[in-house]
């Protein structure tokens, strides 16, 4: 290496743990990222793979800039998505950091509240946080943010990625503003993502608010990747004459997952927490049964801290064989070593969720990314024929082929009117003012890089709303403080989040807490948490508590549960899978034999061909091959626009495969109303009905229904994209 390398440039401890860690050089992302930091002074984005030494190659040169010129305040704020993310991350940073006079601090709700003394009576080196900590800090605590934050140089933001598209980056936008405002301090900003599909977009967002360039650092790459996807054909649960094969069907899949997965380090990734538990019981049932050990965990949001860290250590350092069976929960870029193997039970709704679950293994250098999907879906060719599709093969199938061969991930979508963060963001801002006039705190909440889009008369609209329903009061002196429902709400720590949350007691079995739950059971009910099965002793709802003891019993499920959105392209590959007659190696036989059988019934059928297919009598199958913001907006047109004219008598939608419309009309006139309809609409707002309100963000129902009304229409549904979609259909394209 020259003496010019950027090896050469870096503070002596860095180089030390370099050298320690046994790196015979750094790596591209490390080398590129640390010109840009040393060399410019503008933002970075490192959009690099799962295990590529991102987080080195953000630290190492901050770090060095750090060393050279020590701040008197904290110096680099890392902001993680996860409170295990950042745990994590703050063992590794200690580690690199041991023989640095570099402190590194972690603020979120399970570190103790002595160690958050400590950072504010010695602000320095490196503070990891939550956005939900860091809201309360802007709050609760404004006159020590100068004092924490006013000599802060770098911003670092984890899983870019989990941020944006949805209203919890938004907040992480507007209290860097806040932070930069109330500290004086102008932090250069360093966004990390392994799953990126668009970078000006996200280059965009990481760049909000501030007039400073931002450098991409993503080197070329790739692994070697090895898929496989099973299926398995469940006969239908109504049929009582199909229980037996019903019974063995389940029986094959469930050994199926065991056989692959009790002798390794594995990780099942499941697309609900039900099903994470469910599979975690029947794989304990199986080896229980072959007396072999029980190497099995569960990890989502609901198992207690204590579970999920036990789980993780499993996969990480335990001794022989683990399984964990998670949800999102380790999507994200928790460290789990050398995984043997990650299976997908089902398929993820997203390129961008694929993406993150493969990169949970071949994480050593020279290995090799797998995923194993087994996609179990009923089978029975009684059913109507959209139902016949295997939907979640052909899903499993679209994000394969559209990542592999096209390296696509879906482009990040921020909301044009987050209304529920407006009223976050003001409630906040008022509450760490004391007081305001009215016209200084919407000088401070519209100047927020989220709230763009919002007008001073839409402003003053929730100011008035929040005023008449006591969110806000008016002082004798005209200046407004926070009212008696605003404290109710702001003053609870439920509002640090703006992400949904919901309700949940806590399950203790005697003092032992396992995990909560959010549909609450009777006593002597049971139920599965932590791959277990418990019976209720006790609920105390006054402390939100459940008393549980070890149970053989029923399962059941007690968190209610959504699938995700799609995106139209992977909706449209679904529907070219079906087109044409690929052969696709990593299908196993049972699955490109269900894939055989669904194109032939799709030519004949005409399945992929017309919008509106006729399914007997008054019905009709509408087959848009749209996402499911899209498929939303025609389920409203249906509804609310031609409903009344066609005299439809139901419109049951299949989310966001197809819906079934039963009235007095026929597909050729179906097909063409909805068409001209689309066309002739001028706005998304036509599509509600005049009193409707509905709520997108968690806080939308303390704001006004007319302003609910325009937010809705502006990022809950997608006229234009309906429209687009809907051409291409008719197009045959």
């Amino acid at each position: 290496m020259s003496a010019e390398h950027p090896f050469y440039r870096l503070a002596p401890f860095i180089q030390e743990y370099i050298y320690r860690s046994g790196w015979e050089e750094l790596r591209e992302v490390q080398v590129e990222a640390s010109r840009v930091v040393l060399d410019t002074n503008h933002h970075m984005l490192i959009a690099s793979g799962t295990a590529s030494g991102k987080t080195e190659a953000a630290f190492f040169p901050a770090l060095t800039l750090l060393d050279q010129e020590p701040s008197s305040s904290v110096g680099i704020l890392y902001i993680g998505p996860l409170k295990a993310l950042i745990n994590d991350q703050f063992q590794r940073l200690e580690g690199l950091m041991r023989d640095a006079h570099i402190p590194v601090w972690h603020w979120h709700g399970d570190v103790p509240q002595s160690e958050k003394t400590k950072v504010m009576r010695n602000p320095s080196g490196v503070l990891q946080i939550t956005p939900e900590s860091l809201e309360g800090l802007l709050m609760n605590r404004p006159n020590a943010i100068p004092a924490l934050f006013g000599d802060l140089r770098f911003v670092v933001i984890d899983e870019v990625h989990a941020f944006m598209g949805a209203d919890r980056g938004s907040q992480v936008l507007s209290q860097l503003e806040r932070l930069s405002r109330m500290a004086g301090c102008s932090p250069r900003r360093i966004g990390l993502s392994a799953t990126l599909g668009d970078y000006d977009s996200v280059k965009n967002w990481l760049a909000g608010g501030t007039h400073i360039p931002v450098e991409l650092v993503s080197p070329p790459g790739g692994r070697k990747l090895r898929l496989s996807i099973e299926n398995f054909a469940m006969p239908d649960a109504r049929d009582e004459r199909q229980a037996e094969a019903l019974e063995n069907a389940k029986k094959s899949y469930n050994n199926f997952i065991y056989d692959h997965t009790h002798l390794k380090k594995a990780l099942i990734f499941t697309n609900s927490r039900t099903t994470a538990e469910t599979t975690i019981l029947e794989m304990r049932r199986i080896a229980a049964l072959r007396e072999q050990p029980d190497v099995f965990h569960v990890h989502h949001g609901s198992i207690s801290s204590m579970l999920r860290e036990e789980a993780e250590a499993a996969l990480r350092e335990g001794y022989g064989p683990a399984v964990a069976a998670a949800t999102l929960t380790l999507e994200l870029g928790i460290d789990l070593g050398s995984l043997e193997r990650v299976m997908q039970l089902g398929a993820p709704y997203s390129c961008a969720s694929f993406v993150q679950r493969l990169g949970r293994s071949g994480r050593r250098e020279g290995a090799v990314a797998e995923m194993m999907f087994v996609c179990a879906e009923e089978d029975d060719e009684e059913a109507q024929l959209p139902a016949r599709m295997p939907w979640t093969l052909l899903r499993a199938i679209a994000v394969c082929e559209l990542y592999v061969k096209e390296k696509w991930i879906e482009p990040q979508v921020v909301r044009k009117l987050p209304l529920g963060l407006l009223y976050h963001q003001t409630m906040s801002v008022l509450r760490s003012f004391g007081e305001a006039e009215a016209g200084e705190l919407a000088r401070a909440v519209l100047t927020l890089p989220p709230f763009a889009n919002f007008t001073t008369d839409q402003y003053r609209e929730l100011l008035e709303y929040l005023l008449a329903t006591d969110h806000i009061e008016q002082t004798e002196e005209g200046t407004l403080i926070v009212g008696l429902m605003g404290e109710r709400v702001s003053g609870h720590y439920r509002f640090y989040a703006v992400f949904p949350d919901e309700e949940e007691h806590s399950v203790y079995d005697g003092s032992e807490e396992i995990g909560s739950i959010t549909t609450v059971p009777p006593a002597g009910y049971c139920f599965s948490l932590a791959g277990r099965l418990w019976k209720v002793d006790e609920v105390d709802n006054r402390h939100k508590a459940v008393y549980v003891k070890h149970a053989k019993g029923k399962v059941d499920t007690l968190w209610l549960g959504a699938g995700g959105d799609m995106h139209t392209r992977i909706l449209r590959k679904m529907r070219d899978i079906l087109r044409e007659n690929t052969l696709y190696p990593y299908l196993a036989p049972n699955a490109a034999a269900r894939l055989e059988r669904a194109r032939r019934l799709s030519r004949e059928t005409g399945l992929t061909e017309r919008l509106v297919l006729p399914a007997g009598g008054d019905s009709m199958f509408v087959m848009p091959w749209i996402g499911s913001r899209e498929f939303r907006t025609l389920e409203r047109l249906l509804k609310n626009n031609l409903s009344q004219q066609l005299s439809l008598r139901s419109i049951v939608p299949m989310e966001p495969h197809y819906m079934v419309v039963a009235g007095r009309t026929d597909a050729d006139e179906l097909q063409h109303l909805i068409l001209s309809e689309t066309e002739r609409m001028e706005d998304s707002m036509q599509l509600l009905d005049e009193f409707e309100a509905p709520y997108l963000g968690k806080y939308d129902e303390f704001t006004p229904p007319s302003l609910i009304r325009a937010a809705f229409a502006a990022d809950g549904l997608d006229l234009e994209g309906l429209r687009r979609g809907l051409r291409m259909q008719d197009l045959g394209l």
